[in-house]
This record gives structure tokens, sequence and C-alpha cells, in this order.
């Protein structure tokens, strides 16, 4: 065999190698970004019933009820773009946070075992797609950086992949919690 053909039958394994890295980190990132999005579903799902418990009780608290809906009725439309539905569960943790902090302030809520229940439930949802959102974010990561890499870098662009955005949480969760103002309350 001479120089050349070899030369050139190890360039083409590099680039099918390069290739199959890329399309599958492509791939892994939508499968995970599925899973978050099985997990907001089933929050969505939770949602309803969440409402409908505390609204006789929550009166005063109606806006956020009513902005939990809206982001449902947002969430239950067809074909939203990954960033979009990145930034309607930022929306909509904030939104459920209001709702938690709100049960606090009604005895009758906190006593109250369909809400407690509804409350384990989303808890665990929550931790659940905390999970899905640290599994995302490190194969974003990965396919981010298998972009920007020599040498697939080259390759990503003639397949004009882009990159992906992360999952960040909102300013407000940045914030430290005031723990003499918890005990106050």
């Amino acid at each position: 065999m001479s120089t050349p053909f070899i030369i050139l039958i190890v360039a083409v394994i590099v680039l099918v190698l390069m290739y199959n890295s890329l399309v599958a980190k492509k791939n892994q990132v939508q499968n995970i970004f599925a899973s978050v999005d099985t997990q907001l579903k089933k929050r969505y799902d939770l949602l309803p019933n969440l409402v409908a418990s505390v609204s006789q009780y929550m009166q005063h608290e109606k806006s956020i009820l009513e902005d939990v809906t809206k982001l449902r009725a947002q969430a239950n439309q067809a074909n939203l773009s990954d960033k979009e539905t990145i930034d309607l569960d930022a929306k909509m943790s904030a939104a459920l946070g209001s709702i938690m902090i709100a049960v606090e302030n009604y005895p009758e809520l906190k006593a109250n075992e369909n809400v407690m229940q509804l409350q384990r439930s989303l808890n665990e949802i929550e931790e659940q797609i905390s999970a899905s959102r640290r599994a995302y974010n490190q194969a974003v990561t990965d396919y981010n950086n298998a972009l920007e890499q020599i040498p697939t870098n080259f390759m990503a662009n003639f397949m004009r992949y882009r990159q992906k955005d992360v999952f960040v949480i909102n300013e407000s969760e940045r914030q430290n919690i005031n723990v003499k103002e918890l005990f106050n309350t």
C-alpha cells in the first residue's frame, strides 16, 4: 500500500470518528432534554390540583394562582423551542416558590392533607427536575466543548451545529436566604 493511500484511510477514519462523536453528543443532549421535558410535564400535570386545593384559601394571592395557570397553558403549547422551555421553567419555578411561601401563611392549608400531599409530590418532582437539569447541563457542556475544541470544531461548523443553552437559575434564587427572617414568621 502506498503512503498517500494510508494517509487517506486514516483521514477518513478520523473524520468518521469526529462525525460520530458529534452526532452522539447532539443526540445525548436531545435525549436528556426530553427527560427534563417529561419531568416538567409531570409538574404541569400536578398544577391544576394544587391550584384547586389552595384557591379557596388564597384569595389574596389570586394573581399568583392566575400566573401559574397562564404559565401552565403556555407550557402545554406544542413546538416550544429549548430556550422557550428553559425560560418558562424559570418563571414556573419562581411562581411555585411564591405559592409555597404563601401556603405557609395559611394554617388551614398547612393542615390540609391534600395540600400536604401535593407539596410532597411537587417537592419530589422538583428534585427530579433538578437532577435532570444537572444531567442536561453536563451533556450541553460536553456538546458545546466539542463544538469549540480542535479538531471537532471544523466538523461541527461543517455540520452547522450551534451551541445550546444550559439551564440557569434566575437572579432571585441566587440571593442569600435571611434565616433570621424565617424564624420571625
